[in-house]
């Protein structure tokens, strides 16, 4: 097995033992609330998931930020003084300026490890399909592919990452720029829920909507009938943002449609948690296109 870094940021959303099981190297980005800013590690160290989403429940409106420049570069050093390569998947650029920040901390470290490849991939994936795509990679290194093989396989699979969400409180989209005020308004005296994906250039769109909480949720899973490649066999990744009896829900029906065996599921962070907000639901898998 080639002697090389796996690199992300906290934006995947990745659960804290699957990060130590693949030896990951995550860098948080950070959210700001209450006065405070909190980096959102994926053990939770500086805010716990449930002491987030607590705070916003009670009003609290958090904003997020992207790892620098210069967090990438100090932690990108650490690992090439250590004669280690590098293969960043980064948070989508449709998103984020973090796969920015990535690539630029790239560029002024290779002049000075000329012996060492750096490669920051920009995943234009978000929570866990960037979890789904870092996950997929290190299966491949374990498989004993070698860096150029896995990178090439990061590019080609990227684009086939399905991300399906729903989210029970349509304000938190209203802020974001999403939705708009009256569609936010009317969405929630209605219970309309709407149906989410990130699209194939990293870009978050409304696709969809339902009536009530579980046709939304049912929804989900009725786009993974549509598009998933051979579902039964695949690791399903699953986020949700505080509401995990919902994302059991969705596994249970994932399992009687599918007979799919294998998921990980887990909190959306605080970062993407800033702007889905709690009750957030997410579905990620293999698909013949997003």
């Amino acid at each position: 097995m080639e002697d090389f870094c796996l690199m992300t940021d906290s934006s995947c959303d990745l659960p804290e033992d699957l990060v130590r099981e693949m030896e990951l190297s995550v860098l948080p980005l950070s959210v700001h609330m209450g006065g405070q800013t909190f980096r959102n590690w994926p053990d939770g160290r500086e805010i716990s998931f449930a002491s987030f989403y607590s705070r916003v429940r009670a009003g609290e409106m958090p904003t997020s930020s992207a790892v620098s420049v210069g967090d990438f570069e100090e932690e990108m050093e650490k690992n090439l003084e250590l004669g280690l390569d590098i293969l960043c998947i980064a948070f989508s650029s449709g998103l984020s300026s973090t796969y920015q920040s990535a690539a630029i901390a790239a560029s002024h470290l290779r002049p000075r490890f000329p012996e060492r490849r750096v490669e920051v991939v920009d995943s234009l994936c978000a929570s866990g399909g960037q979890g789904l795509l870092v996950w997929l990679c290190d299966q491949q290194r374990r498989a004993g592919k070698s860096f150029q093989e896995i990178l090439a396989y990061a590019e080609q699979t990227k684009g086939h990452i399905a991300h399906w969400f729903t989210v029970d409180d349509l304000n938190h989209l209203k802020r974001g720029g999403r939705i708009n005020a009256a569609a936010a308004f009317f969405g929630t005296m209605l219970a309309i829920k709407p149906v989410l994906h990130v699209d194939d250039i990293g870009k978050l769109v409304n696709v969809d909507k339902a009536r009530g909480r579980k046709a939304s949720l049912l929804a989900l899973v009725d786009r993974m009938e549509q598009s998933a490649v051979n579902p039964r066999d695949q690791t399903v990744f699953i986020t949700h943002g505080d509401c995990l009896s919902d994302a059991e829900f969705v596994a249970e029906e994932i399992r009687r449609r599918f007979g799919t065996s294998a998921f990980h599921i887990s909190f959306v962070g605080p970062v993407i948690g800033t702007h889905s907000g709690p009750g957030t639901l997410a579905l990620f898998f293999l698909a013949r296109e997003r």
